[in-house]
């Protein structure tokens, strides 16, 4: 019954000419190349979250070996997490393509029977499982995450990074196994002999080369309509696929890209007004409690900088005025070099209301507890009162409505 050519497991239920060695093989050299930048650009965008300086910051807190290779996320150059998280995103979108195809090349390969032939057979088999079944999980889980639409059970952090491991696992197995026939194949040393060849081919409508074509295309589409909310300004006009690809919000010198608005996170006027707010601040020497007019009252200063999101989208640089936290953290005790420390904001409820930030991002002088932006009171939707922008660090350690700062070694 298998070779009935009406069941999958027949080789002659598959009947396009352009499956073959040389088609699978240019797909699966640009995947190599592609999914590794991906796998690495994950890993560094993880450890932009200084999981490992607290338990507030960490998504994964069972990780275990996985987290091997964490180190303090520096605060330059200031687009760093820009680039990084840009790349992993805008690469992702722009693979899909060749991925499906690269699936649809070597489909029936899936069905072939017997399943394993050998131990060496069946190990290889199981390794195409986790590579298919993972890399489809990766893929779609970023895309939910991009479009904020987590309609799968769980948080996507956990899942997304342990997902990550598995595939790659299976994706370099594969590779080693792979890789010296496909570079063989594409330079024209190796015939096109393989099961992937149908034994009665339907007539071609398109050469192969023509079908890379349409898919490189289709990603040159995906890119095109992608990378702009990662470049900001007149670009993000062009990201009709991304979630934050429209016109910015409104005009004005608040007029740039948010995440979260005050009324999702439960904030009200009563909860900033001057006189409810305070700032309160603990360290080596006690608590002091600051409004909004003695914050201003402090020396401050300025920096330009972008904000950069884990969805992918960033905006330009901002020109952002108010206290250095530095300045702060001597308020309360630490003249020297400031320790690390933990904010605090208003916000009642979702992800991130806490967040930490390490000495080093305290330390520099362009991490501000921000009152101003670019000339302006910060409007509510970008963190009224006051909030933290620090160089180079995800968009979501960049507290808004901030109540409480804490320093001290977490």
């Amino acid at each position: 019954m298998r070779d009935h050519p009406r069941l999958p497991t027949s080789p002659g239920f598959w009947r396009s000419p352009l499956r073959g060695p040389w088609f699978t093989s240019v797909l699966g050299l640009v995947l190599l190349v592609g999914i590794t930048v991906l796998f690495v650009t994950g890993l560094v965008s993880y450890a932009a979250y200084n999981p490992g300086l607290s338990r507030v910051n960490d998504m994964t807190p069972d990780k275990g070996v996985l987290g091997f290779y964490l180190f303090a996320w520096p605060t330059g150059p200031v687009w760093l997490y820009r680039l990084t998280q840009g790349v992993h995103v805008t690469l992702g979108i722009t693979l899909i393509p060749v991925l499906l195809a690269k699936l649809w090349s070597v489909v029936p390969r899936l069905f072939t029977l017997p399943p394993a032939r050998s131990l060496a057979h069946a190990l290889e088999r199981l390794s195409l499982v986790l590579l298919v079944g993972g890399g489809l999980f990766e893929f779609t889980t970023g895309v939910l995450n991009i479009q904020l639409d987590y309609v799968f059970p769980g948080s996507f952090y956990p899942l997304h990074f342990y997902g990550a491991w598995v595939f790659f696992a299976a994706f370099l197995a594969h590779a080693a196994l792979k890789t010296p026939a496909a570079v063989r194949t594409v330079r024209g040393r190796l015939r096109d002999r393989s099961d992937l060849v149908s034994p009665r081919p339907v007539a071609p409508t398109v050469s192969r080369r023509g079908a890379l074509g349409l898919v490189g295309g289709g990603s040159l589409l995906l890119f095109l309509t992608t990378v702009g909310q990662s470049l900001g300004g007149p670009f993000r006009r062009t990201a009709l696929l991304a979630p934050h690809g429209t016109a910015d919000p409104g005009g004005g010198p608040n007029g740039f890209q948010i995440n979260k608005t005050a009324a999702y996170a439960g904030i009200t006027a009563a909860d900033t007004h001057e006189d409810a707010w305070r700032l309160v601040v603990t360290g080596r020497t006690g608590t002091v409690r600051l409004s909004r007019a003695q914050l201003l009252r402090l020396p401050l200063h300025s920096a330009s900088l972008p904000i950069a999101c884990v969805e992918g989208w960033s905006t330009a640089d901002q020109w952002w005025h108010g206290v250095r936290l530095r300045d702060l953290a001597a308020l309360v005790g630490y003249d020297g070099d400031p320790p690390d420390v933990l904010v605090e904001s208003l916000q009642r409820h979702g992800a991130f209301r806490r967040a930490a930030l390490r000495a080093n991002q305290v330390a520099d002088g362009r991490s501000l507890l921000a009152l101003y932006v670019n000339g302006e009171e910060l409007s509510p939707d970008h963190g009224h009162p006051a909030r933290i922008i620090v160089p180079a660090a995800p968009g979501v350690l960049n507290t808004k409505w901030v109540a409480r700062l804490t320093f001290g070694d977490l």
